[in-house]
């Protein structure tokens, strides 16, 4: 589970598990939320790489100055 699309996907499997009741709800519930962990750790992540690069770029410009 390393990017939305993963976690998406295990999301909707673990969902299919439950209603098909091959997974009991309080497993389902862990692994959800381990997910959304996950993606919030993700999204931070991208957003600090985006800054990084908003101060490389801000950096250089100040520097050609």
């Amino acid at each position: 589970m390393g990017t939305p699309r993963e976690v998406r996907r295990s999301v909707n499997r673990i969902a299919n598990m439950l209603l098909n009741g091959e997974m009991d709800a309080k497993t389902a519930n862990a692994i959800i939320y381990a997910a959304n962990v996950t993606l919030g750790a993700i999204r931070i992540d991208e957003q600090q790489a985006r800054l990084d690069e908003l101060e490389e770029m801000v950096k250089r410009l100040e520097e050609s100055r």
